[in-house]
């Protein structure tokens, strides 16, 4: 396949365009279903497939790319080509600072290089007790379930929220995770509205949408503005300084083990990028891994054959312990099934880039000047590396079924060097919950059809309910 910026090769052939409705082409199908309308598109038209949406004058075109190796392509050999400079990064940048997730250039080079010391295997496998202690908490709390039912999309984001909380806050855990839960939901459809609209008015404007976004933002800003103010003057400076550096095992906050964080080439986060550090990682820290767990959860309901199998790993493996970070190696079943249902359900299921240099994908050039998405949702489903690929298969990730497969046929934490920092954590973290969740509960689906849409993340358009049956106590 030839890749990289295109030298003179030609134009190549034709991007074949989606098609849609006069005016409009496929804005109302992208606004009502727009994971359905990509899938659509590569079913119809192939592995890259040209969009647009809106009238004349303000119309959107996207370059959508399908495969395995196109995927690769716009994140990893040829990344240089494709950066985060489209409208809905903006939008997110503008709402939830210039963290790892959104800053680039030299601004992220230096984050990362920050920020990496403190997202080492062995740093991260130290936040399993965290994880182990929140999941008791809501393991105890489904006693109390009216019926036996609990909305295992609710119940995995309070879960999620109050693990990254705790890990990044520390015993200010109470403070932060009430006002998370409460304006994260505004600021996230805020800035959907206005990343997905063709025209917005100014931020500030005092219109009602505006004024209810800035004081969500006001609030969130504040008490992690405090909590920061906190640990840069406390008394554990000198002891996160030892623990960042790895001087020893430490039991420190991720706040203040960023707030201890420098080199001399890099200097250290001020206060208003420490915040932006915090806002990005609550962000990509708590809804992906809360839709992991969720359709994790979802789809053993449905299987009762696999949820079956999975809990006699576990018990097999675990006993009655408090599973540690080293069980991840021990527990390959429940490993796979959290693999195929980050398949099935990719908690980022579309992935936007703007091409700034013309480039060849397969037969197609991609200009400069493009919007391009590369969509987890669709290549997750793509029918030349996944038969039939709507069941739920947990054997699909075998070690030998994962080496015969491109790397890119699956790509749930993104890839190339804008790659997820935290993907060894989340795995640690839905490994710990899930398996301490299934030994102390059966589940049966009561939602077997769940439908979702694209926002920031992957989320539920409703309720994802399931019959809970308590196993152990």
């Amino acid at each position: 396949m030839a890749g990289g910026a295109d030298a003179g090769a030609g134009a190549g052939a034709e991007v074949p365009e989606l098609g849609g409705v006069p005016l409009l082409g496929s804005l109302l199908d992208l606004k009502s279903d727009s994971l359905g309308t990509y899938l659509r598109a590569q079913h119809r038209h192939g592995d890259l497939v040209r969009v647009t949406a809106g009238p004349p004058g303000m119309r959107a075109e996207l370059y959508c790319v399908f495969s395995p190796e196109g995927a690769q392509q716009v994140l990893a050999s040829d990344s240089a080509n494709f950066r985060k400079d489209n409208a809905f990064y903006q939008e997110v940048r503008d709402s939830f600072g210039n963290g790892l997730l959104t800053s680039q250039d030299e601004d992220y080079l230096r984050q990362r290089r920050l920020v990496q010391p403190l997202f080492t295997r062995r740093r991260v496998d130290g936040y399993a007790g965290a994880v182990a202690a929140e999941t008791t908490s809501v393991i105890a709390a489904w006693e109390e379930a009216l019926d036996g039912v609990v909305d295992v999309s609710d119940e995995m984001t309070h879960l999620a929220l109050r693990a990254v909380a705790r890990i990044l806050f520390g015993t200010d855990v109470e403070a932060t995770a009430e006002v998370v839960a409460r304006c994260f939901p505004v600021i996230t459809d805020y800035v959907l509205r206005r990343g997905y609209s063709p025209a917005n008015i100014p931020r500030h404007w005092p219109t009602p949408g505006n004024r209810r976004a800035a004081a969500a933002m006001d609030e969130l800003y504040g008490v992690c503005d405090k909590i920061i103010a906190e640990r840069r003057g406390g008394p554990g400076a000198d002891a996160a300084g030892r623990n960042a550096a790895g001087q020893d095992g430490g039991g420190d906050d991720l706040l203040s083990l960023l707030a201890a964080a420098r080199s001399s080439d890099d200097g250290e986060f001020d206060a208003t990028e420490l915040r932006d550090q915090v806002l990005i990682f609550l962000l990509a820290g708590h809804e992906t891994t809360a839709t992991s767990l969720c359709f994790a959860l979802h789809l053993l309901a449905r299987h009762p054959a696999e949820q079956a199998r999975a809990r006699d790993e576990i018990s097999r493996v675990l006993g009655d312990r408090t599973p540690e970070a080293a069980d991840l190696d021990r527990l390959p079943y429940l490993t796979r099934v959290l693999k195929e249902a980050m398949r099935l359900y990719p908690a980022a299921p579309v992935i936007g880039r703007k091409a700034v240099v013309d480039t060849r994908i397969g037969e197609h050039t991609v200009p400069a000047g493009a919007d391009v998405i590369v969509a987890p949702w669709v290549t997750h489903r793509h029918p030349r590396h996944w038969p039939d690929p709507d069941r739920f298969d947990p054997e699909r990730f075998t070690p030998e079924a994962e080496a015969a497969r491109p790397r890119y046929a699956w790509f749930p934490f993104g890839g190339g060097p804008r790659a997820c920092i935290g993907q060894h954590f989340s795995m640690l973290e839905s490994v710990v919950a899930l398996a301490m969740i299934l030994r102390a509960y059966a589940f049966e689906a009561v939602d077997t059809e769940i439908p979702v849409g694209a926002g920031i993340t992957l989320r539920a358009d409703g309720p994802v309910r399931c019959r809970v049956r308590r196993l152990i106590r």
